[in-house]
């Protein structure tokens, strides 16, 4: 099926375009009175011609805002559960502070250490600096990429919301670890701080290297606000998609 107004094919038994948000039935209705009355009818819009970009405020509402007609009440109820565990759990982490242990003494520390560790080793081809800043890349990176995956190729708007809540936590992981770059007193893998380890503590080699490791705290209150931010952004994402998906729930 292609669609009357954008032009985007898409499979025959949907309800509304995928792309445009159309519903197909209400937009036909008038031509369908129009035919039966023997009238030529004029379309409220013209459709876009072959090549011609769709208007991209549409774009960006179907691509962050795109919810199926019909949705399971069971897959609901699940992702509903989801939204008030991070949304608590978001909370506890906003409350906290660059200078608290609570990001480093929390499960998604855990889920983040080896995202940050394979960092190392994947940028390890570009330089000692680009392998030591990798670490802090690799950890941000991969809730990015599987936020754009859920976004793009499995059009699923709600796990991109949670996607996104992981990015943002990982703001407030990464603040500790750059609060300390001149005290050198968090204990990092290996049971060591970075003052027993010339170069070993990330933060003091980059911001060592780049002359700023006098604006340590003030990065990484940044580096804080930053995860606060998108994360509140994400809990009104999460909780509007929610909305949505309630207004269409499959109750049959």
């Amino acid at each position: 099926m292609i669609c009357p107004q954008c032009r985007f094919e898409q499979p025959d038994e949907n309800a509304e375009c995928r792309k445009c948000g159309i519903v197909f039935k209400k937009y036909r209705a008038p031509q369908d009175a129009l035919a039966r009355e023997g009238e030529k009818h004029v379309p409220r819009e013209a459709p876009a011609s072959a090549g011609e970009e769709p208007y991209s405020g549409s774009y960006l509402k179907e691509l962050f805002f795109f919810v199926k007609p019909l949705i399971n009440p069971f897959s609901f109820g699940g992702r509903v559960v989801v939204f008030l565990i991070i949304f608590i759990w978001g909370w506890r982490f906003i409350l906290s502070s660059p200078e608290s242990t609570y990001t480093a003494q929390s499960f998604m520390h855990l889920v983040n250490l080896p995202f940050h560790e394979a960092g190392h080793i994947i940028f390890s081809p570009f330089g000692k600096f680009i392998q030591t800043l990798g670490g802090t890349l690799g950890q941000l990176l991969m809730p990015l990429v599987c936020c754009a995956v859920l976004l793009l190729k499995t059009r699923d708007t709600f796990g991109a919301s949670a996607a996104l809540w992981w990015f943002s936590e990982n703001f407030m992981d990464i603040a500790p670890y750059i609060n300390d770059a001149r005290a050198l007193e968090l204990p990092l893998l290996g049971g060591v701080t970075g003052k027993g380890v010339v170069d070993y503590h990330d933060w003091e080699y980059i911001l060592g290297k780049l002359g700023l490791l006098q604006l340590d705290h003030t990065l990484a209150s940044l580096s804080y606000f930053i995860g606060i931010g998108l994360m509140l952004g994400t809990f009104a994402w999460g909780g509007y998609l929610l909305v949505k998906q309630f207004q269409n729930l499959d109750t049959k």
